[in-house]
């Protein structure tokens, strides 16, 4: 589990220097022209990830810096500029609230293990009893 830390770290990952994050993000446009026969100039779109921290989860999105059309598929669909396709969502988690996520499911929390600064979790899980 994706345990939540602190804003610089989340904000490092998923808009790193290298650009690892851009690319895979955006190498669902390519799968899109590739798999779908779409028409995406995927230069037209930017990366961009940020924390919404009222849902408590990294958000990724596609931002078009044009006004343009693509067709996926068959079908047009029309993009301003700054408008995003939403790709991703990666939710974070205390320990606490996984747990009663679990519980809400019909789960019990039996065992957790992180690592030293807290940041990943493993949790163990039973069915709980009826």
């Amino acid at each position: 589990m994706d345990l939540e830390k602190p804003l610089p770290v989340l904000e490092a990952a998923y808009n790193d220097a290298l650009g690892i994050t851009a690319d895979f993000n955006l190498n669902v446009l390519h799968r899109m022209n590739t798999e779908l026969g779409a028409d995406i100039n995927v230069d037209a779109f930017k990366h961009r990830a940020f924390y919404n921290e009222i849902d408590r989860r990294i958000e990724m999105h596609l931002v078009s810096s044009v006004t343009q059309e693509i067709c996926v598929a068959g079908t047009p669909f029309h993009f301003e500029a700054g408008e995003t396709i939403h790709t991703e969502n990666s939710h974070k988690y205390t320990p606490e609230r996984f747990d009663a996520l679990a519980h809400l499911a019909g789960l019990k929390l039996v065992e957790t293990w992180t690592d030293p600064q807290g940041w990943f979790g493993v949790f163990y899980l039973e069915a709980a009893s009826v």
